[in-house]
């Protein structure tokens, strides 16, 4: 996405660090100096502005992991705990200090309609999972992922009515922000989350799935505001899902080690030489590294710097395995039991509303009008 110009007067020289090599690829324009640009100016005057603001040595959070590709490119990993307004002020300082060409959010687009929605909207939503977004979750991602899927969001509605706090806020923050540097892209760096929900249901047997629902479906411990602050190198969701999931090691994988291989992936794709805007086609092209913001969970943080000189091929993450034998076996027990239970429930209370009717004062009397009145043989 490209961004508009920052609002106010632009930082004075004097204040800014230097960038190595700025004045060679940029040509300055006088500040003060009227004059009538053209659209190549313009974008030259843009760009130079854009590389005044960004710092040679900059002072970056605690919470940045600087990761360098094989072309000099930069990348500024933000871990973040989903639910903390430090990340949030964190992801606006790495922005403004490095004022960087592309920024890579931990969001897929499945879920890029956080962005856009105000905070009070979003808690709403958060708060509330109805019959309408568990309709949605099965159309999207077959019946037991969406019910995973729903159960999930259950998670993170439980921990946004404990901290009165909506998810993805540095996601917003960084949606901001991107938008007021100039010739910054936006990308969307996660899978898309029915592929993991369906790798992350295929890899599970039939009984590790009820005991995984059964352990979503209680959760109710409080969580403080500090909880969150004290989990920064850990992001909290990820945590708690960890001590869920931690007697499935198939599952993890799914959810959390593939998803770094993924993000990785994005990164190391965002992060290629940026070709400078040319004032006339004669010109020659040329190239410089980008320097790329990444916002994503803390718990990927680890897994983005393990993968990140590595050969990857995420081929075999996207693709979601066929059901097995005993898997397709066990899910039509699930439904036949299912229809069962729902066959002999209706059976049941229909007995019951019978027997309820016939014992009524006004049945019993429309019996002995019906049977007086019978002709008689």
């Amino acid at each position: 996405m490209e961004g508009e110009e920052e609002q106010g007067q632009p930082p004075q020289e004097a204040d800014m660090e230097p960038v190595v090599g700025a004045s060679e690829v940029v040509p300055r324009v006088l500040s003060g100096e009227s004059q009538n640009l053209s659209d190549a100016d313009a974008l030259t005057l843009l760009l130079e502005m854009k590389l005044r603001r960004r710092r040679e040595r900059p002072s970056l959070p605690r919470t940045v992991t600087e990761l360098v590709a094989e072309d000099g490119s930069r990348v500024y990993v933000v871990g973040t705990a989903h639910f903390s307004d430090d990340s949030k002020k964190d992801v606006v300082k790495t922005i403004r200090e490095v004022q960087p060409d592309v920024v890579v959010v931990e969001l897929c687009q499945y879920r890029v309609s956080m962005l856009k929605m105000d905070e009070s909207t979003l808690l709403q939503e958060a708060k509330e999972l109805s019959l309408e977004k568990l309709q949605q979750a099965v159309r999207q991602n077959g019946v037991m992922s969406g019910l995973m899927q729903m159960l999930l969001l259950k998670v993170s509605a439980h921990i946004t009515e404990q901290l009165g706090m909506a998810p993805g806020g540095e996601f917003r923050e960084a949606f901001k922000e991107a938008s007021k540097v100039p010739f910054c892209k936006f990308h969307l760096g996660d899978r898309p989350i029915p592929v993991t929900f369906k790798r992350a249901i295929a890899a599970l047997s039939f009984w590790q799935k009820v005991k995984l629902a059964w352990g979503l479906c209680f959760l109710s411990d409080p969580i403080s505001k500090d909880d969150v602050e004290r989990c920064k190198q850990k992001d909290l969701l990820e945590q708690m899902m960890a001590e869920m999931i931690g007697e499935f090691p198939d599952l993890h994988r799914t959810i959390v080690s593939e998803r770094d291989v993924y993000l990785t992936y994005m990164l190391r794709q965002a992060a290629r030489r940026l070709e400078l805007p040319r004032s006339s086609d004669a010109e020659p092209r040329k190239c410089v590294p980008s320097v790329v913001v990444g916002v994503v969970g803390m718990g990927h943080v680890p897994g983005i710097e393990k993968n990140w000189t590595t050969d990857l091929n995420i081929q075999e993450i996207m693709t979601v395995p066929p059901p097995s034998i005993p898997g397709r076996v066990s899910r039509l027990a699930v439904k036949a039991a299912f229809l069962g239970l729902l066959g002999y429930g209706l059976y049941w209370m229909g007995r019951r509303a019978t027997s309820l009717v016939l014992s009524l004062p006004v049945t019993q009397y429309c019996l002995q009008r019906a049977s007086t009145a019978r002709p008689h043989k």
